[in-house]
C-alpha cells in the first residue's frame, strides 16, 4: 500500500515537472514570437521569394548559362533567414563584444583580394575570393565589422564627436576600411562605407555646421577628385544621363536596361513570357530593370515600397533602442540598405553611373544575401532587447539598475 502510494506520488511529481517544463517552453516560444518584428521579417521573406523566382525565370528563359545562380540564391536566402532568426534571439551587446575579431578577419580577407582576388566577368575589380563552389566578397563582411567597431568607438567618445581631436580620430577610424575598398577599385562599396560613416556620425550628434563644412570641402575638391578618377569611371559618369550617346560601349548596360525597364509598362510582360528583352547584368546590378520588364511599374513600386518600409522600420527600432550601441547598429544598417537601394535603382533609371551595387535581398549574390539577413537579424535583436527591457521596466517595482 505504502509502495503504491509512493509510486503514485513519484508519477505525479514527474508529471508536474514535465508540465512545468512544457509550460516554460511554450512561454518562451510565445515570448519569442511576440518579440519578433514580424512585419520586418515578412517583408524580407517576400523580397527573397521574389528574388528566387526571378533567378528561376532568368534560368528558364536561358539568359544565364547555369542554374547555379538559382540554387545559390535559394540556399543563401534560406540559410540567411535561419541565421537572422537565431541572431535575433542573441543579445546584440554580446555579438558586438567580439568586434576586434570580426574586424581582423574582414581586413585579412580584403587584403587577400589584392593577392588572389577574383574578377568576375563584367566586373571592373578583383574584389572577390573564389571559393570554388561560390564567390565571397569580403567588403560585405567588412561593412558589418565596421558598424560594430565604429559604433563601439562612438559609445566610447560619448558626446564629444564635435571636438576636433575626437572628430579627427573618428575620421581616421573610417578612412581605414574606406581606403582599403578604394584601393580595390570598388567605387560602389566605397561610397556605401562613406554613407555608413556619415549616418552614424549624425546619429551620434554630429554638428550640422561640421557637416556643411565637410560638404563644402567636397564641392571644392570635386574637380580634383574628377581628374583622379580612372578614365572608365569618367566615361560612365558622362554617359549615365544619356546612354544613347554610346549604346554599344560604355552606355550599353544602361541603354538596354532602360529599354527593358520601359517595355513592361504598367503590369509587365510576365516572368515566363516569350521574347523577353535581354540585357547585361540582369541578375545583379540591373535586376530592377528585369523586374520592370516582367512585373511592370506595379512590380517596381512594390519592391521599392517594401525596401522603404524596411528602412523606416529600422529607424523606428533605432529610436526605441535603450542604448547607444543599438542606435548605432540600426542606423549603420539603415545606411547600407538605403544607400545601396538608391544607387542600384539610380543606375537602372539612368540618373547615376553603373558602379556595381546590389539591390538588398533582390540581386543575385550569396555573400550579399547572407550579410543582408545578418543585418536584419541584428536589427531584430535590438528590437527584441528593447521590447524586453521596456516590458521589464513596466512591471510594478521592477528596475534595470
Amino acid at each position: 500500500m505504502a509502495q503504491s502510494t509512493l509510486k503514485s506520488t513519484l508519477k505525479s511529481s514527474i508529471k508536474t515537472k514535465n508540465q512545468t517544463r512544457f509550460e516554460r517552453f511554450m512561454r518562451s516560444v510565445k515570448e519569442g514570437f511576440l518579440g519578433t518584428d514580424k512585419l520586418l521579417l515578412l517583408l524580407c521573406m517576400g523580397l527573397s521569394t521574389l528574388s528566387c523566382i526571378i533567378m528561376y525565370s532568368l534560368c528558364y528563359q536561358g539568359f544565364v548559362n547555369s542554374w547555379s545562380i538559382f540554387y545559390i540564391q535559394v540556399f543563401a536566402s534560406i540559410m540567411g533567414l535561419i541565421l537572422a532568426v537565431i541572431i535575433s534571439f542573441i543579445d546584440y551587446q554580446t555579438i558586438v563584444r567580439f568586434w576586434p575579431l570580426y574586424m581582423a578577419v574582414s581586413i585579412i580577407l580584403v587584403l587577400l583580394t589584392f593577392v588572389i582576388g577574383y574578377q568576375p566577368p563584367g566586373s571592373d575589380d578583383k574584389a572577390w575570393l573564389n571559393l570554388g563552389f561560390t564567390l565571397l566578397q569580403p567588403s560585405e563582411l567588412l561593412k558589418l565589422a565596421f558598424i560594430f567597431s565604429f559604433g563601439f568607438h562612438l559609445t566610447m567618445v560619448k558626446n564629444r564627436v564635435n571636438f576636433l581631436s575626437t572628430f579627427l580620430g573618428l575620421l581616421a577610424h573610417a578612412i581605414v576600411p574606406i581606403g582599403l575598398i578604394a584601393l580595390q577599385g570598388d567605387l560602389g562599396s566605397m561610397l556605401v562605407f562613406v554613407f555608413i560613416y556619415v549616418v552614424m556620425m549624425i546619429a551620434a550628434g554630429l554638428s550640422w555646421k561640421l557637416l556643411a563644412i565637410a560638404g563644402g570641402i567636397i564641392v571644392v575638391l570635386a574637380p580634383i577628385i574628377w581628374f583622379l578618377l580612372p578614365d572608365y569611371l569618367q566615361e560612365r559618369f558622362m554617359v549615365a544621363w544619356n546612354p544613347a550617346m554610346d549604346p554599344l560601349g560604355a552606355g550599353m548596360q544602361q541603354y538596354r536596361g532602360q529599354i527593358a525597364l520601359g517595355s513592361g509598362q504598367l503590369f509587365g510582360r510576365g516572368l515566363f513570357a516569350d521574347g523577353l528583352y535581354d540585357f547585361p547584368a540582369r541578375h545583379n546590378d540591373m535586376v530592377f530593370a528585369y523586374i520592370g520588364q516582367t512585373l511592370g511599374f506595379v512590380g517596381c513600386i512594390a519592391v521599392a515600397l517594401a525596401i522603404t518600409i524596411i528602412c523606416v522600420k529600422m529607424l523606428f527600432i533605432a529610436k526605441k533602442s535603450n542604448d547607444e550601441m543599438g542606435l548605432y547598429i540600426c542606423c549603420g544598417i539603415f545606411a547600407i540598405w538605403l544607400f545601396q537601394t538608391i544607387l542600384n535603382i539610380g543606375m537602372v533609371i539612368c540618373v547615376l553611373p553603373v558602379i556595381g551595387v546590389t539591390l538588398p535581398l533582390v540581386s543575385y549574390g550569396g555573400t550579399s544575401v547572407m550579410i543582408s539577413y545578418l543585418s536584419i537579424g541584428l536589427v531584430m535583436s535590438v528590437h527584441r532587447q528593447s521590447r524586453r527591457e521596456s516590458m521589464f521596466e513596466a512591471r510594478p517595482g521592477s528596475s534595470l539598475r
